[in-house]
């Protein structure tokens, strides 16, 4: 009687675990929200702490500022020189308000952006793992979910970023007898411009270089996953450890595997971000653009300034992209530890 009476106990208490394990496990998994919440919190606070870089990044991308304002360079000066020359120009022409200019579509763009970037991702990875791996990550679910996700905020998002581009690269220009002006007065102006002057295609103009920087999108998000749990591992606390620690441990490991990961990524596919650049330009006053397409622009840049052309702007690209990915993934990263995932 006694011995039953031990049998049931253990029964029960097996059966408490397993129903406190899968109580757990429920409470654990995310809603596909959580990832679109996340995603946009990342982004709200990259967009704003990076932006004199990312002005910085794309003037130095386009071509439209290569030979301004440069009293003392040399025909061919370093990026060093064309660097400070353009922050020079910018904070002595326009002011520090132009280091800012383009935050509005930024905001528009980033939020939005991350939002459904991460949406897409952490969704596209839980559908995969569980299809293609008996529900575990690998290096080929990241890829795949990766690659969704990019193609997704390129496709959505990619008007926003043109017009953000083309402010950016908008400077007051001056006409015989009258006051210098910008072609652009604002974000809904920039828009009007566009679909009246090129139509609603122009405001798809770069998407095809969009879509070739799915390739850095996957191999960033796979780095980061790799290196993550290798950092996470490396610097695993053991049982009874402070929160601080704890949550400290998580922020370096993150940090350390979105940096590393961006990186690499970046340097390996970075030609595609000035060509985006370039076909995004607004179209010279004959109306006519010099860039026409994805393989046309590839050859001209080519052609005109050689394999460097391919990577204007490298330098405040890192400088801003690396930044950017150690505070979207951590932020990302702490919100849906909040959340309790």
């Amino acid at each position: 009687m006694q011995e039953s009476a031990r049998i049931h106990g253990r029964q029960f208490d097996d059966s408490a675990s397993i129903n406190t394990a899968h109580v757990l496990e429920k409470k654990k998994a995310p809603g596909p929200w959580v990832h679109l919440l996340a995603g946009a919190s990342g982004g709200l606070a990259t967009a704003i702490v990076t932006s004199p870089l990312d002005v910085l990044r794309t003037r130095l991308q386009s071509d439209i500022y290569r030979v301004s304002d440069r009293p003392f360079a040399a025909s061919f000066p370093t990026p060093k020189t064309n660097t400070l020359n353009i922050i020079s120009s910018i904070y002595r022409i326009e002011g520090w308000p132009a280091f800012f200019r383009g935050l509005g579509p930024s905001l528009a763009g980033v939020v939005p952006a991350t939002a459904i970037k991460f949406y897409v991702y952490g969704n596209c990875k839980r559908i995969g793992a569980n299809l293609l791996n008996n529900g575990q990550d690998s290096p080929f679910v990241h890829a795949q979910a990766a690659i969704c996700a990019g193609i997704a905020t390129a496709t959505a998002t990619n008007p926003i970023w043109l017009v953000k581009t083309r402010l950016q690269l908008d400077r007051a220009q001056t006409h015989a007898g009258e006051a210098p002006a910008r072609r652009y007065r604002n974000s809904v102006d920039c828009v009007r411009q566009v679909i009246r002057h090129e139509g609603i295609r122009g405001l798809y103009r770069g998407m095809s270089a969009s879509y070739l920087g799915t390739v850095e999108t996957a191999l960033h998000l796979v780095l980061y996953e790799k290196l993550k749990t290798v950092f996470s591992q490396s610097l695993k606390t053991t049982e009874g450890a402070s929160p601080t620690w704890t949550e400290v441990a998580h922020w370096v490991s993150t940090s350390g595997a979105a940096g590393s990961a961006k990186l690499a990524a970046n340097i390996l596919t970075y030609p595609h971000e000035v060509v985006r650049t370039r076909l995004r330009q607004a179209p010279k006053e004959n109306g006519v653009p010099k860039y026409t397409g994805l393989v046309q622009c590839f050859r001209t840049v080519l052609k005109e300034e050689g394999m460097a052309g391919m990577y204007g702007g490298l330098v405040p690209h890192m400088a801003r992209s690396v930044p950017s990915a150690v505070i979207t993934l951590g932020v990302y990263e702490f919100v849906l530890r909040l959340i309790g995932v």
